[in-house]
């Protein structure tokens, strides 16, 4: 009897020796299809590992915005989340090459393509600074709302806007754009575009219906500026204590179900649209001679920033996969 638990004991100290739990945070709030298909994959990580792999993911923002969850990433109390914009370029820069604007011109299925082809790229970025990508996710084609009717690039001028503040991409484009720079926390932009203190902002629709932006705005132009990326990342440190045997197994499971994220985001941005047009959100279109505006715009907003936010090499090799 005392050696049958004594046998237990032991195979119970061995499990909790070895099992290991990765917390992440992301701002996707329960209920959406990003948390329910990242439920699905934590409950597949820890099944599959026989519950030597769990993840712990903290939805909503529970843990702040992305740049907290950094913050905490490189303290020890998180090891990993999505990134987006400006968050994942403070980890690697190079990946903003695929959100300058005016690059695709509203095509998202060649802005996939292109992160698709660079991603083995990219992923030695992050490796560099002791990151481990578990998987790209398409977030979807960047608009701007307004509640100024603006017909074209130049109407812009003037015009205050939300701008994640420390963001480099995003200055460069203001400041070309002669728009008036308005830095927030993303919190406040809702409040701030009922107070008139800006009076537009940008993102994927999905964003800003899920922020309830819309319910604050006029106008939507309806000639996306620019596509946004995420990774979801786990650090070096986090990434370590998986056990080795388990590694390629959550590394499969990972990117199955951001790929699945990813394609409901492409459907959860459609549905946004519509949305917004049923809610009387007026969609205005910028003249074709804007086109090569935006071009021109954007060779400027390269020449500040290649060297400094991104490489050379990695705007090369995003010219050579357009």
């Amino acid at each position: 009897m005392i050696k049958s638990l004594l046998v237990l004991s032991s195979l119970l100290i061995t499990t909790q020796l070895y099992a290991v739990t990765l917390k992440f945070g992301v701002l996707a709030p329960e209920g959406t299809n990003w948390a329910k298909q990242m439920k699905k994959m934590a409950k597949e990580v820890k099944k599959a590992t026989n519950k030597k792999v769990k993840f712990k993911i903290y939805f909503g923002g529970a843990q702040g915005d992305e740049h907290d969850v950094l913050r905490k990433i490189r303290v020890g109390q998180l090891h990993g989340g999505m990134f987006t914009g400006k968050t994942l370029g403070d980890i690697n820069g190079d990946v903003r090459v695929v959100e300058l604007p005016f690059t695709f011109m509203g095509d998202r299925a060649k802005a996939w393509n292109a992160v698709e082809k660079m991603a083995g790229f990219f992923d030695k970025g992050f490796s560099k600074n002791e990151f481990v990508n578990l998987g790209f996710s398409e977030i979807g084609l960047v608009y701007f709302v307004s509640q100024k009717d603006t017909p074209n690039i130049k109407a812009l001028n003037g015009v205050k806007i939300w701008s994640w503040e420390g963001d480099k991409l995003v200055s460069a484009m203001i400041e070309e754009m002669k728009l008036i720079s308005v830095p927030l926390p993303l919190p406040d932009v809702l409040s701030s575009l009922s107070t008139g203190i800006i009076e537009a902002a940008y993102a994927p629709p999905l964003g800003i219906v899920s922020l309830q932006w819309n319910s604050k705005i006029k106008y939507l132009v309806d000639f996306p500026i620019a596509y946004s990326v995420g990774a979801f990342l786990v650090s070096n440190k986090g990434w370590n204590k998986v056990p080795a045997e388990h590694r390629e197994t959550v590394k499969k499971i990972a990117a199955k179900y951001i790929s699945k994220v990813s394609k409901a985001n492409v459907d959860d941005n459609e549905a946004a649209l519509e949305s917004m047009k049923a809610l009387g959100v007026k969609f205005t279109k910028f003249p074709d001679s804007d086109v090569e505006t935006g071009k021109k715009l954007r060779e400027q907003i390269v020449k500040k920033l290649k060297g400094k936010l991104f490489s050379a090499e990695a705007y090369n090799l995003l010219l050579k996969n357009l």
